[in-house]
């Protein structure tokens, strides 16, 4: 292994408690660990010599990342998963100019100007992740999730385990996977047809062609307008992305519905996905 450390830029302020909220929240057993004392969080990053182990520290001017790599040429494409993960290369004083227009975000965008929209260090993980937490409490997604990287991970450095390639659950038979996570018939074979639709090139990341992207997803069995709209918002980096049909946003909003949300949310273009961030924030990680 190759050990780095690597101060990241990033504009000022950035909201450590609120990202650290919503990074606990997530994090899955096994794979991933927060430090709230520390400000730092742990998790592993699939690399392209190897699982890579990183750990940032968060600061409100900056943020450090300590490195275990499998090799020196994995740098720069750990760090830019890092960077998108943490949204680090955002701009808090345009989003928070226009949010705070808004007579009901005013209040959030004040206390939380810095707040980021956490993405993902890998589209296939998140992706796996959201197809597992469909319908479900965040705490059992959760723990389905840590079943599957018991399950079908490998190791990584510091004792955590990497989340399973998409060949390597494109490999396994639905009813495998359903024994392993203890899910439904149903849910196992979307997991299974997501893998293997990876396994033969489907690219779930920012900076791809985020249409087709979506339609690819919405093409595969049991997924459906709430998980493409909430990968295009932790996956695919869309910055108005709105999962109007998400349960925890409706309510958030007084308990409309997916219509009534949409429309709400018309104001708050081109930054939705910010929005929909403090709004989760304060119902869900703080």
């Amino acid at each position: 292994m190759v050990r780095r450390r690597v101060r990241l830029a990033l504009t000022p302020p950035f909201d450590v408690a609120a990202a650290l909220g919503g990074l606990a929240a997530h994090a899955v057993p096994g794979a991933e660990r927060t430090d709230l004392a520390a400000a730092s969080h742990t998790r592993t990053v699939p690399a392209p010599h190897g699982t890579a182990l990183v750990i940032v520290h968060l600061a409100e001017t900056h943020a450090e990342a300590t490195l275990d790599l499998a090799h020196p040429d994995d740098e720069a494409a750990v760090l830019a998963a890092v960077r998108f993960w943490l949204d680090l290369d955002a701009d808090p004083a345009a989003v928070a100019e226009h949010l705070r227009t808004d007579l009901a975000l005013a209040p959030l965008v004040g206390a939380r100007p810095g707040l980021r929209v956490l993405g993902h260090v890998d589209g296939f993980e998140a992706a796996a992740s959201t197809v597992l937490g469909q319908q479900v409490s965040l705490a059992a997604g959760r723990t389905f999730v840590g079943r599957l990287v018991a399950a079908y991970g490998t190791a990584a450095p510091g004792g955590f385990a990497a989340f399973p390639r998409p060949e390597r659950l494109a490999a396994a038979t639905p009813e495998e996977l359903q024994r392993a996570v203890r899910i439904t018939g149903a849910r196992s074979r979307t997991l299974q047809a997501l893998a293997a639709a990876c396994a033969d090139g489907l690219t779930i990341g920012p900076g791809g062609d985020l249409d087709r992207t979506r339609q690819k997803l919405r093409a595969l069995p049991g997924i459906g307008p709430w998980t493409v709209d909430y990968l295009s918002l932790r996956a695919l980096g869309d910055r108005d992305a709105f999962p109007s049909g998400d349960l925890v946003l409706r309510r958030a909003l007084g308990g409309v519905d997916a219509a009534a949300a949409v429309a709400l949310a018309e104001r708050w273009r081109p930054w939705r996905a910010y929005a929909v961030t403090h709004l989760w924030t304060r119902a869900s990680y703080l």
